[in-house]
């Protein structure tokens, strides 16, 4: 493959792009809170980390059943995709108005349940109109596309969050723009987006179409391997800032200096994710991600490094969230292309919503483990991420017995 074709811009139907650029908003106002909240919440709010990580995983069990009612009403002749989109869009709105006026626990939880229900409603949503807009050809780099529109959206919030809390400290205002990001979301899904789904009178009711799905061992089999992406996934967005912060014994980074290095690792993901796309293609879908495993193991290992060197920390903190970025951009794009690749046409929305519980399970996870953690010791906080490295070794061996799973299914259709 040429170095042309690396970076070359791909040709796909334009609502494709019009949701990408739907997603990069909505991802700006993300970026302004996502790696700011959990500090905001720990140190100004007065919450113990646990605490925060237990808000962080309720939304992950909303987030349960908004995957669950998003794949069923994306399928649904009279839902559809556009619809749950627009209806996730709004209860995002809501949940981050909530968020700007949060003070306890309490009102921390419930904005927490319903930006889960949310988010929850909208991944399988938007996934499944991507991939009715593409070619099987196409789909791969079309979720690496609407992923670099996530990403870029994501990146510019963060380096404008980094700034506004420097000069402001208000962190609530944050909250407010992020509702504002939502707002236009819903306002360019409404104007610019019809249902991309044409239903027929065949299609699977919601009770069979479930069924199918969880019939479906080597689904099943990928979910468990999902779930531990996902899992590294929420530390790097929920455990590593507060890490930072606290936990390197060379000296504790400000929040100035890890919204830089969080802003780096954003920009490291948006300049990777179209080339590394295209460069996986060349394997099977079980070799890609095995190779994205092994980046997570690496990184992870540079983070535990960066917590224990008495010099150079800083270093081994960018060079620990650049590996971490093309461990990410490996994986994105090759799980979700895999989960439609497996699913019928009719079920594309139930196949993703089981994707995207993988996320929901591995957020649930992720953020009270990482919690706990840096609540216990420095020296159990440290070795946390030695513990993260080793798990790809499970990791693997599940994704070997996968592929050996698709394989046999290939001999049979033969």
């Amino acid at each position: 493959m040429s170095k042309n074709r690396l970076f070359q811009i791909p040709q796909f139907n334009f609502k494709v792009w019009i949701l990408a650029a739907g997603r990069l908003l909505s991802q700006v106002g993300t970026g302004l809170t996502l790696f700011y909240a959990s500090i905001f919440f720990v140190d100004r709010v007065g919450l113990s980390a646990t605490a925060v990580g237990i808000c962080l995983g309720l939304g992950s069990v909303s987030g349960i059943l908004g995957r669950f009612l998003g794949g069923s009403f994306a399928d649904s002749q009279s839902w559809g995709r556009r619809k749950t989109l627009l209806l996730s869009a709004a209860i995002s709105t809501i949940a981050d108005l909530i968020f700007a006026f949060t003070y306890n626990f309490s009102t921390l939880a419930i904005a927490n349940l319903l930006m889960g229900l949310g988010v929850g409603l909208y991944w399988p949503a938007t996934e499944a109109a991507v991939a009715d807009l593409t070619t099987l050809e196409q789909r791969n780099e079309a979720f690496a596309i609407t992923r670099l529109a996530d990403n870029i959206g994501l990146g510019l919030g963060v380096v404008f969050g980094g700034a506004f809390i420097a000069i402001s400290e208000n962190y609530r205002v944050l909250f407010i723009i992020d509702g504002v990001s939502f707002l236009i979301f819903f306002v360019i899904i409404y104007f610019a987006i019809i249902e991309t789904y044409e239903f027929s009178d065949r299609q699977s009711n919601f009770r069979q179409g479930w069924i199918i799905a969880l019939s479906d061992r080597r689904l099943l089999v990928y979910a468990v391997v999902n779930i531990f992406f996902t899992t590294y996934l929420s530390q790097v967005q929920s455990t590593i800032p507060l890490y930072f912060k606290s936990f390197t014994v060379e000296g504790n980074f400000s929040v100035a200096i890890i919204s830089a290095i969080f802003a780096g690792h954003v920009i490291l993901t948006i300049l990777c994710q179209l080339p590394v796309a295209r460069f996986i293609n060349r394997y099977s879908y079980s070799n890609a991600l095995a190779i994205s495993f092994l980046f997570w193991g690496i990184g992870f290992i540079a983070i535990w490094l960066t917590g224990i060197v008495t010099s150079y920390a800083l270093t081994w903190a960018i060079l620990a969230l650049s590996i971490l970025a093309i461990a990410t951009v490996s994986y994105t794009p090759v799980a979700s292309a895999f989960v439609v690749d497996l699913s019928p046409p009719s079920m594309r929305g139930i196949y993703l919503s089981i994707n995207s519980q993988c996320w929901a399970i591995g957020y649930l996870i992720g953020p009270p483990l990482g919690g706990l953690a840096l609540d216990s010791s420095p020296q159990f906080a440290r070795n946390f991420w030695v513990f993260l490295a080793l798990s790809i070794i499970l990791g693997i061996s599940i994704l070997q017995y996968l592929n050996r799973l698709l394989q046999k299914d290939n001999q049979k259709e033969f």
